[in-house]
């Protein structure tokens, strides 16, 4: 029972909820990118590059024979993929920028120093008049 509850606890601490929550953010994320390069960025580079749709780009080693399949190098879909690597890795960028720069807000406002208390007041008065004896 002992590996259960320190499993348990691990388990429900905040740390590992919190990176769950963020791997499915960025799963989900990562989809809205691919989508946003494959149907928003790609085709006008395309239609810029003399109306060339990348997902076709592909170089082919060898030709289909019979039941085997064709051996081709789709560069096109890795062009793709180095583009929504590109934002991510951007959009990652600015976000850690961005929390940086609110860490450092916070750690850069000044601590008010606390009022002191009845006892410290009182033993301030105290040697204030015992120096003016």
């Amino acid at each position: 029972m002992g590996m259960l509850s320190e499993f348990k606890e691990f388990a429900i601490k905040g740390n590992v909820v919190d990176m769950a929550v963020g791997i499915i953010v960025g799963a989900a994320f990562g989809k809205i990118v691919s989508s946003f390069v494959a149907d928003v960025i790609m085709p006008p580079i395309g239609v810029m590059m003399g109306g060339v749709d990348f997902s076709d780009l592909a170089y082919t080693i060898q030709k289909a024979a019979g039941d085997a399949p064709a051996v081709v190098i789709k560069y096109g879909a890795f062009i793709q993929t180095v583009v929504d690597f590109i934002i991510v890795a951007f959009a990652i960028f600015i976000a850690v920028k961005v929390m940086n720069s609110l860490k450092k807000q916070e750690e850069a406002a000044p601590e008010e120093e606390p009022a002191p208390s009845k006892e410290e007041v009182l033993l301030t008065e105290i040697r204030d008049i015992l120096k003016n004896k």
